[in-house]
């Protein structure tokens, strides 16, 4: 099939739970290759996009595509172009790294598992403890590890959850520089996150998401024509956390 301009689209997707409104006609557009932050205090919708956007969870409206195909109607053939780093690190602590990667690249009956095992861990700087059990390794080490994981297969777009979430200064710039690696190899990286430092030193562009709706969207230099008001909503405590 021929490659779509754009990874992901979203046009008018809405959710809610009860009474409660999530997402009210949100719309979004990443390109290829191209790394795309939602940026945005709890509670503003950003994991609820994630879940819709890889087939986890249902839109109540509007429609949504990934990797040329619509989320609702082809769900498999976008589980197969994606995969989903969520905001805890999903490792086996009793095995070693090489041993999870392993593991992983055989579930998903990868040819040569050792061999792209290696090529991971030479690539996110892993080499060196790669025989060392994983509950030995810092919260740095195991979100390195944990989106090294995801690359197995190759999928053309990634979903990264709150990737810093609870790590410390240095462990934050060793996933930064983890994510920078992914677009810089083609890959098309949708991330969440309420750290206003986090979306500038990463996304070529940002969407400010603020109780279920986009309030802002463009490249960081066209963000900060709107300041103060865009960036101030962004770190801003939404209604829900108000009460």
């Amino acid at each position: 099939m021929t490659q779509p301009s754009a990874a992901i689209t979203a046009r008018g997707i809405r959710k809610s739970f009860g009474e409660h409104t999530v997402l009210a006609d949100v719309d979004l557009e990443v390109d290829q290759g191209t790394i795309f932050a939602l940026l945005g205090p709890n509670g503003a919708g950003k994991t609820t996009i994630v879940r819709m956007l890889s087939t986890l969870l249902k839109a109540d409206g509007g429609t949504a595509s990934v990797n040329g195909f619509d989320v609702a109607t082809q769900a498999a053939d976008v589980r197969e172009s994606i995969s989903l780093t969520g905001q805890f690190a999903a490792v086996d602590e009793i095995l070693t790294g090489r041993e999870n990667l392993v593991l992983m690249a055989r579930l998903r009956r990868v040819r040569d598992a050792g061999q792209m095992a290696d090529g991971l861990l030479a690539r996110f700087q892993l080499i060196d403890t790669a025989k060392r059990r994983v509950a030995t390794y810092s919260g740095g080490m195991r979100r390195r590890l944990d989106i090294a994981m995801s690359l197995i297969g190759n999928p053309p777009v990634i979903f990264l959850d709150e990737p810093t979430t609870g790590l410390d200064p240095q462990a934050r710039i060793e996933v930064w520089n983890s994510v920078k690696e992914l677009a810089g190899q083609g890959t098309t990286v949708l991330l969440t996150t309420q750290y206003l430092d986090e979306a500038e030193q990463l996304a070529d562009r940002i969407a400010i998401l603020r109780d279920g709706q986009i309030i802002a969207n463009g490249t960081l230099a066209e963000l900060k024509q709107l300041l103060p008001l865009a960036m101030t909503a962004a770190s801003a405590p939404t209604r829900k956390e108000q009460r």
